[in-house]
């Protein structure tokens, strides 16, 4: 429900009173009921402009003819205009839309985003939510268990050690006894020898003071039995030597973990895509940007609104919708660059083959990321994930595409199943990723279209309609779309083809007076950006 309507004072018509009026003059701001509107409008001193009362606040006032209110749009300023606007040379070859027809195009953008962030985007957000709680839950589980285990093992552990001193200590127990009971049986027996040597010797001196001759005669002398000595009893100590604790061993022998891990995968998750979006019946122009360049190579869209483009210079530059050059980057090396592209956080990306270097300008500072050693760059995209993608030829005359991490290479496509090369040597090959991950070359000497899966084999390959051109297949310029499309710029025959992402020819665009087109791109609403070579112009075209 409209929030007027719902007001407590109900909205009325201007004239009769009639509550809940359909219709709104833009011109002199009522609302109008069915009756009064006929009435209303037969007023000729006036221009009115009657339209349904939801668009009452669609029409702005013109902020360069303050009398007149806005009821066109100009696509290529993307700005309101009035009549005065149109007349203008401003807006004389400018698209120039109906500002509610334009209004309705763009809700309908609107409501396509919101579906997609209700249906799709949303809830797969909430459903990795819920998978990191739930992991989470895991974690916590899955380390009380271990936590009870570990102390369960190591209680075991402790009673192994406990039960081993046990055995040792009544081990020595035992040859303590041993040995002690035969070092007492040998003191009792030398005890009892002593009290017997010193009876004899108590004896010897009592005959000694007696003096008489019968005992004195008597005595048998025992010095020789007692001269016979006992064997001599060492003991030889046991000791205890402890073994060295091998902390390493000891972590062997009690166990471990297993190495946790937190595996990051770019493509891991996947979104559902809302319905096609279909082709529109005739594409159409809708901007036109002179760049001044004598030939113009590339363009890259850093958002809806502005185009980094480069040419014959050794300067990329960066323009809006409008045509207002809004900075310029100047190559390292001076030369000109081979190709460019935009990161996904908006940084621009050039090749240079001159000095073999893979740059990223950012704001006022560029790097080089990449020098390449025995190959030369040439054409470059970035990927979904943030990687780039290089197109490079070799001092021996081979040419490979190389998935880059920053500065670390992840992948090299270079050869089919049969090892016979995908890609012909020279000449400049357009890359661009597609969004089921395809990667798709634009091979203009080979004049076809290579497209090869994430894993670098071989799909298809598109050498162009069988018989709809006049002249070579010529493919250089190439982007794919939010529904997976493919378009290429067939150089030859100043036209765009457009394929599914299987490659079945879906459509030619030709009727756009195009010359030499070379580069393409598209931005966030599927228009596409069509650099022409020899012109140095970029159209804009609704597809």
């Amino acid at each position: 429900m409209d929030p007027e309507y719902s007001l407590q004072d109900v909205v009325r018509c201007h004239l009769c009173e009639t509550p809940v009026p359909p219709q709104h003059c833009v011109i002199c701001n009522i609302h109008l009921c069915k009756d009064c509107e006929g009435k209303h409008l037969s007023d000729k001193s006036i221009k009115h402009k009657v339209v349904p009362f939801k668009y009452r606040g669609s029409f702005p006032k013109c902020q360069k003819h303050s009398t007149k209110i806005c009821d066109n749009y100009c696509e290529q300023c993307n700005i309101p205009i009035c009549e005065f606007c149109i007349s203008s040379k401003e807006h004389q070859t400018h698209d120039v839309e109906d500002i509610l027809k334009s209004l309705e195009n763009k809700t309908q953008f609107l409501q396509k985003d919101l579906k997609d962030f209700e249906k799709f985007i949303n809830p797969k957000y909430q459903e990795m939510l819920s998978s990191i709680s739930e992991q989470k839950a895991d974690l916590n589980e899955n380390s009380q268990k271990l936590t009870t285990a570990i102390n369960k093992h190591g209680e075991d552990l402790h009673r192994e050690i406990d039960t081993i001193i046990q055995k040792l200590k009544s081990d020595l127990d035992e040859m303590d006894s041993k040995h002690l009971a035969v070092l007492n049986k040998q003191e009792d027996e030398i005890k009892r020898t002593i009290t017997e040597i010193t009876q004899s010797i108590a004896d010897l001196k009592k005959l000694l003071d007696s003096n008489n001759v019968s005992p004195v005669s008597a005595y048998k002398s025992r010095n020789a039995e007692f001269r016979r000595l006992p064997p001599k009893l060492t003991v030889s100590l046991p000791s205890f030597t402890p073994q060295r604790i091998n902390k390493e061993q000891l972590y062997q022998q009690f166990g471990s973990l297993s190495a946790s891990s937190i595996k990051t995968e770019e493509h891991g998750y996947t979104i559902d895509s809302p319905p096609d979006r279909p082709l529109i019946d005739v594409p159409r122009i809708i901007t036109q940007i002179k760049t001044g360049y004598e030939r113009l190579y590339s363009v890259s869209c850093l958002n809806g609104e502005d185009i980094w483009m480069f040419g014959w210079d050794n300067k990329i530059r960066l323009y809006n919708l409008q045509g207002e050059l809004l900075k310029s980057v100047q190559t390292k090396s001076g030369k000109v660059a081979q190709d460019i592209a935009v990161t996904r956080s908006g940084d621009l990306v050039y090749t240079d083959y001159t000095d073999r270097s893979v740059n990223i300008a950012k704001n006022t500072n560029t790097q080089t990321v990449l020098r390449l050693q025995g190959w030369r760059p040439r054409n470059v995209s970035c990927t979904s994930s943030g990687d780039l993608l290089v197109v490079m030829d070799s001092d021996d005359q081979q040419t490979k595409v190389v998935h880059y991490s920053g500065s670390t290479e992840k992948q090299s496509i270079q050869y089919d199943d049969k090892g016979q090369p995908l890609f012909s040597y020279g000449f400049n090959k357009y890359i661009s990723e597609n969004r089921n991950l395809d990667i798709c070359v634009s091979d203009n000497r080979a004049r076809a279209v290579v497209v090869v899966n994430q894993a670098g084999k071989l799909r298809f390959t598109y050498t162009g309609p069988p018989s709809t051109t006049k002249i070579a297949f010529s493919p250089h310029g190439i982007t794919t779309d939010s529904q997976g499309r493919i378009l290429t710029a067939d150089f030859n025959n100043d036209c765009i083809y457009i394929l599914d992402q299987d490659g079945q020819f879906l459509r030619c665009i030709d009727n756009c007076y195009l010359q030499d087109p070379f580069g393409l791109c598209v931005d966030t609403r599927d228009n596409l950006f069509v650099a022409e070579y020899s012109t140095g112009v970029s159209r804009r075209d609704k597809t």
